[in-house]
């Protein structure tokens, strides 16, 4: 089943054509200086301090749409390449996206466990303080279902945090939805929506510029968001 526009309490949309394919290849461009420093298996993390990352994160056309999925003001602080090919080609199994990146680490209930990744500290965060949080998703290229495009189950974000075993066992419930998004197009995200991705079985490649806002760098005393 493919993704149409939905409302935002689907816990996703699709606006398309936000971007140019001139500004997309920009992107590609800006962004491949950063691969030898901050690659890995399934991409690049860390892109913030990326001069074209930064802008194109800073956008007004960025800003307004995660301030439609907040509901009120909007601030990036993560950006990472997500990208599949037929050299680098991968799956990821159905999970939510609760890891976020702090200034510092903290002992409060609910938070946790923390792990440490290129210098930052990382904390899985409690539903309230996702809640604060919207992930959008530049499509450098076309997502297409032959390229790995990203599965997800609607309206899952309103369940909060869910242990391992019940995500698995609701996606064997659920019919999932393809996110089939053109060049250019912005999908918008809550974190704790259930979502997946498949391996591709095309050699083409499918690059996502995956950029989280919050509503403010801080969701309470001495808790920080870091910049990444």
């Amino acid at each position: 089943m493919n993704a149409l526009r939905q409302p935002i309490e689907a816990g996703y949309f699709i606006d398309e054509k936000v971007f140019s394919d001139a500004e997309c290849e920009q992107l590609i461009t800006g962004i491949a200086d950063s691969y030898v420093i901050h690659r890995g298996r399934a991409g690049s993390r860390h892109l913030m301090s990326q001069a074209d990352v930064r802008r194109a994160a800073s956008d007004p056309r960025m800003v307004r749409i995660a301030q439609r999925a907040l509901g009120t003001e909007a601030v990036p602080y993560r950006a990472t390449l997500f990208e599949k090919s037929g050299v680098a080609n991968w799956l990821v199994v159905w999970h939510q996206d609760t890891a976020l990146p702090m200034r510092s680490q903290f002992d409060l209930p609910g938070w946790g466990p923390w792990s440490r990744k290129g210098g930052v500290h990382y904390a899985h965060a409690p539903s309230w303080a996702l809640s604060h949080i919207v992930a959008l998703r530049i499509h450098l290229d076309a997502s297409t279902p032959d390229n790995g495009s990203l599965r997800l189950l609607p309206a899952t974000h309103s369940l909060g945090v869910m242990s391992d075993v019940d995500v698995i066992a609701l996606a064997r419930s659920q019919i999932h939805m393809d996110c089939i998004v053109g060049r250019g197009g912005v999908m918008a995200m809550y974190p704790l929506i259930v979502h997946s991705s498949g391996k591709a079985r095309s050699a083409l490649p499918r690059r996502v510029l995956h950029i989280e806002y919050a509503d403010s760098f801080t969701l309470g005393p001495n808790i920080r968001l870091a910049i990444t």
